[in-house]
């Protein structure tokens, strides 16, 4: 079973370096290897988005916690899914029609555009929220690899992870958006083929066994067989919103999220994007919802000894070893996809927003290019050295990354998308209050009792708001003289 396995694996690992081969073929100039350069429909820049978001955390992290909470975790995935329809309904025309509007390839540079008054201070800003963040993102992903071609087929950790980080740093640094957003596409039906496919066969298995699924959540115990963890009072409503507060992070603040709604080329694709995002979300939550109580119900509360591996764990127990290498591509996929488009995030941060911006230095297109796949090569390599060293904790940490990125991005925006009044002072103030504002509130006994995903996006908010009414942005008036009087 090994052995067929291990081949389908190499299959698609040489099929995802050699769409990055392909683009590098292609002649491509600096928004073309950033943004495409208008040249991805809408559906695969939808499931781009859908696989770049899902990440290691939706298929380990996320089928792990519904594993070991039960029914409460419900909550997790309609917030998830609340966020994905918010987020195409309302924001990703605006992203698109912003981009076009200031030519801005970044969250940064986007904001800069808007205050060029406070331009190089908010790229500063933006460059030390992304790059730190998701550089420890991308070490997590590839620490995902690790356990789980360990639980898979016993390939030990580094190994693992020093295949898949190759692989994600070769095809993401020679086709650059392009490359990343088509295997993307590819690794997105892979995933959602996982998630649907693996609880349909737990549930036909737990039916032949005769298992009670009520049974098995009531022996569970810690609150597993009730929809509120067997909370009363308060303690429901925090249970609901510290899950459901995950929606915040789809509100425009996730940078590899809001480059593939500023890469939408026109409406029609806008919806066309819109449908199959929310449909992919539907079967995707729903799936990973399930793969956690069927696992739960087959193999009980300490069936396996990482929560995080149940996925995994059930590919390998329930299914064929044929399809069991396809599947395993979707966790993999997963990984993949998320730590390539971040990789991609942090150069473009480094070449544009610091390089190019801030430090103004003069330098061609290919120049820039040469200078974002050295950068994607070396934040690879940091991301490896942290996947190898760390003992992956997939959901905690991506949810710290989801907050202190998110949070931070998503005030300024949405502040600047729909409030005429934000000023550049103020878009500094929240940048600033969700970076700052994260980081105190992991540190403190806060974040046990109100997640700072759920927290810091609402300081974040008032911070805006009030540095803007202090501090608003002084907008030049034209002027034409007449007779000798400025007449406004």
């Amino acid at each position: 079973m090994d052995k067929i396995v291990l081949v389908e694996l190499i299959i698609y690992f040489v099929a995802m370096i050699g769409i990055g081969v392909y683009f590098s073929r292609k002649e491509l100039g600096y928004e073309d290897y950033h943004l495409g350069g208008n040249k991805i429909p809408g559906w695969a820049l939808a499931f781009s988005e859908r696989s770049t978001e899902a990440s290691a955390w939706l298929l380990l992290g996320a089928t792990g916690f519904a594993f070991s909470t039960g029914l409460s975790s419900v909550w997790l995935f309609i917030g998830m899914l609340v966020g994905i329809i918010i987020s195409w309904l309302f924001l990703a025309k605006k992203f698109m029609q912003e981009r076009i509007k200031y030519n801005a390839m970044t969250l940064p540079d986007y904001l800069s555009a808007r205050f060029p008054k406070h331009a190089n201070i908010i790229r500063g800003i933006g460059a030390i929220i992304i790059i730190p963040f998701f550089t420890l993102y991308v070490g997590t992903q590839f620490g995902g690899t690790g356990q789980t071609l360990e639980q898979t087929m016993g390939i030990k950790p580094i190994v693992g992870i020093l295949i898949v980080a190759v692989v994600v740093v070769v095809y993401s640094c020679l086709g650059g958006f392009l490359s990343v957003v088509w295997t993307d596409a590819i690794q997105a039906i892979l995933m959602v083929a996982t998630l649907v496919v693996l609880p349909i066969v737990a549930l036909f298995k737990i039916g032949s066994l005769d298992l009670s699924i009520s049974d098995a959540l009531v022996q569970a115990g810690n609150g597993a067989s009730s929809w509120t963890g067997g909370l009363t009072g308060l303690g429901i409503g925090l249970l609901i919103y510290t899950n459901i507060s995950w929606a915040l992070g789809y509100l425009g603040g996730q940078p590899h999220i809001s480059a593939r709604f500023m890469a939408l080329r026109n409406e029609k694709d806008a919806k066309i994007g819109r449908n199959a995002a929310i449909l992919w979300g539907v079967l995707a939550y729903g799936g990973a919802f399930l793969i956690g109580i069927t696992g739960l119900t087959l193999y009980g509360s300490g069936g396996v000894e990482n929560v995080e591996m149940i996925l995994p764990f059930m590919l390998t127990e329930l299914l064929p070893g044929w399809l069991v290498g396809i599947l395993l591509a979707g966790i993999l996929a997963a990984i993949m996809s998320t730590a390539s488009s971040q990789l991609l995030v942090v150069s473009t941060s480094i070449s544009e927003d610091i390089l190019h911006k801030v430090m103004g230095l003069k330098l061609n297109e290919k120049q820039l290019v040469l200078i974002s796949r050295i950068s994607v090569s070396v934040v690879g390599l940091i991301g490896l050295v942290i996947g190898l060293l760390s003992k992956s904790l997939i959901y905690v940490v991506i949810g710290w990354a989801w907050a202190g990125v998110g949070n931070s991005f998503a005030a300024a925006i949405l502040l600047t998308f729909f409030w005429k009044r934000m000023s550049g002072a103020g878009v500094i103030a929240a940048l600033l209050t969700g970076l700052i504002g994260t980081i105190i509130w992991i540190n403190t006994p806060l974040e046990e009792i109100v997640t700072s995903r759920g927290a810091t996006l609402v300081l974040a908010l008032i911070a805006g708001v009030i540095v803007s009414l202090a501090i608003p942005e002084k907008k030049e008036v034209p002027t034409t003289k007449s007779g000798g009087l400025n007449v406004t």
